[in-house]
């Protein structure tokens, strides 16, 4: 199913149906929560309002829905997010999430450490965990919906969509007490005649960079890697929809980059008859007016529907599942120290319990294969299982039943 309805003060409304924003705009702020009725006796939502009225699941409610469901959420533990609900993942009341990350909003230049005599230890405060660039990606393409498939979604999205859903999940995130959304920037789909526009609304969002009282602050640039450029003063970094305006990077940081991302930038080049997307997570500053310098990086790859992968062994199962019209979902790997626990995808149109979909690896190594193997044995009987070096078994039918 694609289409939800709901139960809104005695009445039963589609998703579609064009009295719904009426109906949302009736209950938005008042004690009154719609229900989804993709199960028996509903499940409750909220309203939020963006451009209009919303209907969202509440915290933690994802997995009561019918798995065929678009509010439909695994639990946390079936993908990395598990490991930091609760500590760097905290929704305290529907709509607002405060995330707790481990890179920094601002930056003081010219300050060093200050030294001194040793100082009495008054209290030892206990470490938390904290959310890396590359979670902080995951979240925003989990909340955006983009780890998620449905037939309804062939051919609907692209840079614009990307950006629009991207930026959405962002107005309900807060980090270190700042709006993620004010925050992030994700490049506007490219046009050659509108070009001069796009570039003066970029630079009126990434004014945010200019320093103050002392500090430079930091903001966070989200779009697919295009190629990158050895200058004489370091390396330029392309994003594509971005032609105008290079990220800069010293060279020896740049070079790092490409040694421990080795396997995505490689992975452009791998022959498996589908295209990927490398996407890439820059925190940057200005290093002057209107320059942009990297103050740190994350990649992930994607394939060419944006669905976020952990690499190429997994574009089959995931090319497959689009060309059949599958309804799937993708856990992600956030920081966990390995994606091999989890499914490599969710099957969410066989019924109303998901099935776990596992692709086996020659490639990996034995302590993945290991964990994958401990995560197929859990998972019993209902479990699908693919060895790459294999002919792809047949997936289970798609059911209607609810």
């Amino acid at each position: 199913m694609d289409s939800q309805r709901f139960a809104i003060k005695g009445r039963v409304i589609g998703a579609d149906d064009p009295q719904l924003q009426d109906a949302l705009a009736h209950v938005y702020e008042t004690p009154e929560r719609p229900r989804c009725l993709c199960v028996p006796g509903g499940v409750e939502m909220y309203v939020a309002r963006h451009r209009q009225f919303v209907v969202k699941r509440m915290p933690d409610s994802g997995s009561t829905h019918h798995p065929g469901c678009p509010s439909y959420e695994p639990e946390v533990q079936q993908s990395g997010l598990g490991e930091l609900v609760g500590e760097a993942v905290l929704e305290s009341e529907p709509g607002r999430v405060e995330l707790r990350v481990d890179f920094p909003w601002t930056r003081v230049l010219g300050r060093g450490v200050p030294r001194g005599e040793p100082q009495e230890v008054a209290e030892i405060g206990v470490p938390r965990r904290r959310m890396t660039l590359r979670a902080l990606m995951h979240f925003l393409f989990e909340r955006a919906g983009f780890n998620r498939w449905s037939p309804a979604m062939a051919g609907k999205r692209n840079q614009g969509v990307l950006r629009k859903y991207l930026l959405e999940a962002a107005e309900e995130i807060m980090v270190k007490g700042v709006p993620l959304a004010e925050r992030l920037y994700v490049p506007e789909a490219f046009c050659e005649s509108a070009k001069a526009e796009a570039a003066q609304r970029r630079r009126e969002k990434l004014a945010v960079l200019r320093p103050k009282d002392g500090q430079t602050p930091l903001a966070v640039v989200i779009g697919e890697f295009k190629a990158s450029e050895a200058t004489s003063q370091g390396h330029r970094v392309w994003i594509r929809h971005m032609p105008d305006a290079p990220l800069l990077i010293a060279s020896r940081s740049w070079e790092r980059i490409e040694r421990v991302f080795a396997p995505l930038f490689e992975a452009r080049d791998a022959d498996t008859g589908h295209p990927v997307r490398v996407i890439l997570a820059a925190l940057i500053r200005a290093r002057r007016e209107y320059t942009y310098e990297i103050d740190s990086v994350s990649l992930m790859l994607t394939s060419e529907q944006w669905i976020p992968i952990e690499g190429v062994h997994e574009l089959p199962l995931i090319e497959t599942l689009v060309a059949q019209q599958r309804r799937f979902v993708k856990p992600l790997r956030y920081d966990a120290h390995s994606a091999a626990p989890f499914s490599n995808a969710l099957l969410l149109d066989v019924g109303p319990s998901p099935v776990p979909l596992h692709v086996l690896s020659r490639f990996m190594n034995p302590k993945e294969r290991a964990a994958k193997e401990k995560a197929i044995a859990r998972a019993g009987e209902i479990a699908w299982v693919w060895s790459t070096d294999q002919a792809m078994p047949s997936l289970k039918s798609i059911s209607d039943s609810r």
